[in-house]
């Protein structure tokens, strides 16, 4: 998984907002239609603070006819120099993954799911020498056992874990800012399954949104504005942090990792 021991992040491949963002799902975080020109005004200023942490940002156009696609994480699971390419959990985001794996496809090795899996990337967390894989209404049992096939051939190790209704995706309520670290939101998931965690962080659950954040070397990262308590709880555990006005992406319940794909 690149950048993942390091945390550097050096290269990022993220998509343009759609012009029919305002029609993307909409069922977790959303309280109405999500704007698209609030939410081109968040991807700029996400774009730039990767950019401003070192990392080399590749925008790919928006494609008209994917409401959701600038949330390309959940198109492609990097591990090591191979990407498996999705067959994502909803029908209206089949497609997406069609231009990200034309684009991967000159440097990695593409692998394809069988037809029966379905996986998002949002479902999968890469903590330290192991995958964390979610088994969720995006990501079903077939397609995380071949997702973990696919890891332990690459000399990783596993952990399967069943995601509650209460939130969508793995990384939408946990996140591994630095090494031996994970950041967890109180109430969707039992933190006795994290017994192989150093160190467990744990967000207020009203404010279960902030534990998804983008973790950089030497204790930085990137989280999202407007959750004083997780930044409090931050600050407290030593992180420098950077805050990126993320709802309007939250609107379309998208979260900072979702907004990207790092390569190397």
């Amino acid at each position: 998984m690149p950048g993942a021991y390091d945390r550097e992040k050096k290269s990022a491949i993220t998509r343009s907002i759609s012009s029919s963002y305002y029609k993307a799902l909409s069922s977790y975080f959303g309280s109405g239609k999500p704007d698209l020109e609030l939410a081109k005004g968040s991807h700029r200023s996400y774009v730039a603070a990767l950019e401003a942490h070192g990392t080399d940002v590749i925008v790919l156009p928006g494609l008209d006819e994917h409401p959701d696609c600038c949330f390309v994480e959940d198109t492609a699971i990097m591990v090591d120099d191979k990407a498996v390419i999705s067959n994502m959990g909803h029908d209206s985001r089949k497609g997406e993954e069609v231009a990200i794996k034309e684009y991967l496809s000159n440097d990695f090795e593409i692998i394809n799911m069988p037809k029966k899996c379905s996986i998002d990337g949002g479902d999968v967390v890469f903590f330290d020498d192991r995958f964390l894989i979610g088994i969720s209404t995006r990501t079903n049992q077939i397609g995380a056992n071949f997702l973990g096939s696919c890891v332990k051939d690459s000399g990783y190790d596993v952990e399967y874990i069943d995601i509650p209704s209460s939130t969508l995706h793995l990384t939408t309520v946990c996140s591994s800012p630095r090494p031996g670290t994970m950041i967890l939101a109180e109430g969707h998931l039992n933190a006795e399954k994290f017994d192989f965690v150093d160190e467990i962080i744990t967000t207020p659950n009203s404010e279960s949104y902030a534990a998804n954040v983008l973790g950089y070397s030497n204790d930085r990262v990137i989280i999202a504005g407007g959750f004083p308590e997780t930044r409090k709880i931050l600050l407290n555990n030593g992180f420098s942090i950077t805050s990126v006005d993320m709802a309007p992406i939250m609107e379309a319940d998208g979260s900072l990792t979702c907004l990207s794909v790092y390569i190397n």
